[in-house]
């Protein structure tokens, strides 16, 4: 008998002739996030993959291989031999270790060579369950526990089916670059991404001395949170100081923030270049600031040549809260460190913005961007997080 992790997976399914690469991505995405614990393999049968996790904590694996996108549900189970009474016997001490009034047995014959088919074998464990255990009945359509026994190339019992985050197996729509603030949106819109397959590297830019260097380990630790759904994260920390203080002294304070925002989407796209990135990925949500209206975004969006990727467009701001509270990355966002977009907001933001007028105050910086863009990415720090 070997103890086992049963994982379903359900979009991946549909994908015809490319099945094999889906499913052989998300193997190696549940290896990654397992590779602290001996002993462990992970093998694909049919429709399934298992996890056979031996004398590990079986409670801390299911926990992580709960976060792997791609994954529908999971069960923790027990994988027994084909014979007819090694399953009697198996079931029937599932059974006395439960508590419960109603109970059904769920059988699925995978295998057509053995002897009951799966209405045969539900019938006759049921039968056996009631023979060893007093006070149940059977209750088809609401019971208190239902016990589940697949028959494929060996016998998998179970009695409990934990619900999957869903999605695609991170790397299966390629990478993208996500503008990772410290705020509550963005860590919120790389989940969203990697949910549906793409791989964040992630870019913040500090602004020291006027970011402080807590600041840079809050958005840390959000990388933290965020790995523990897709695996490692290159972190690109971007010093931004030198070209936000050239703006600012440069430019009308009413389009400091379009400003900023442009210059940061073209040293994404840089390293977006860089890094062989398909795409850049924001916490943008439609109306929420100034820098979010419909104009804003336009002007903005304009000097990257990337398809943007904002997953939060539609959303409100409690949707989000919501969202960053399901995947544990609040707490660490609204802690008091401000990044680089927050400390020089002007008073009268433009909310409107035209491009030509943006385009007419980015003049005053055409000789020193360039080489202030160059250097921005060449002294980035990278962390593997």
């Amino acid at each position: 008998m070997k103890q086992v992790i049963l994982v379903r997976y359900g979009e991946i399914a549909l994908k015809g002739l490319n099945r094999n690469y889906f499913i052989d991505l998300l193997v190696r995405n549940i290896k990654e996030v397992l590779k602290q614990f001996s002993n462990i393999k992970v093998k694909k049968v049919q429709g399934r993959i298992i996890v056979e996790v031996n004398e590990n904590s079986i409670e801390e694996i299911i926990e992580k291989v709960q976060k792997v996108f791609g994954i529908v549900s999971l069960s923790p189970a027990i994988l027994i031999e084909k014979d007819l009474e090694l399953i009697e016997e198996k079931i029937s001490e599932r059974a006395l270790k439960r508590d419960f009034k109603s109970f059904r047995v769920s059988a699925r014959r995978g295998d057509k060579k053995f002897p009951m088919n799966s209405q045969e074998l539900s019938t006759h464990l049921g039968g056996i369950i009631l023979k060893n255990k007093d006070n149940i009945k059977v209750d088809l359509h609401n019971p208190d526990i239902n016990f589940f026994v697949e028959v494929r190339e060996d016998v998998y019992i179970y009695d409990e089916v934990i619900n999957g985050l869903g999605g695609m197996p991170v790397g299966c729509s390629g990478r993208t670059a996500l503008l990772l603030s410290g705020g509550i949106d963005s860590p919120v819109a790389g989940y969203m991404m990697a949910k549906r397959g793409l791989q964040p590297v992630a870019i913040y830019f500090h602004a020291f001395p006027y970011t402080s260097d807590r600041a840079k380990e809050k958005v840390i630790k959000l990388a933290e949170i965020i790995a523990q759904y897709i695996g490692k994260i290159k972190l690109y920390v971007v010093p931004f100081t030198d070209l936000q203080l050239k703006i600012i002294e440069k430019c009308p304070e009413k389009q400091i923030t379009i400003l900023i925002r442009r210059y940061m989407s073209r040293i994404a796209e840089e390293i977006a270049k860089k890094e062989g990135l398909g795409s850049l990925t924001t916490g943008e949500s439609l109306g929420q600031v100034a820098s979010q209206t419909q104009e804003s975004m336009l002007v903005t969006g304009e000097v990257a040549h990337l398809p943007i990727f904002r997953p939060l467009i539609g959303l409100d701001k409690l949707e989000i809260i919501r969202m960053a509270e399901k995947i544990g990355t609040y707490e660490t966002s609204i802690l008091p460190y401000e990044d680089c977009c927050t400390i020089f907001v002007p008073k009268h933001p433009e909310t409107k913005p035209k491009l030509e007028r943006i385009k007419e105050s980015e003049k005053a910086l055409e000789e020193e961007a360039p080489q202030l863009i160059k250097e921005a990415v060449e002294n980035s720090e990278i962390i593997i997080v």
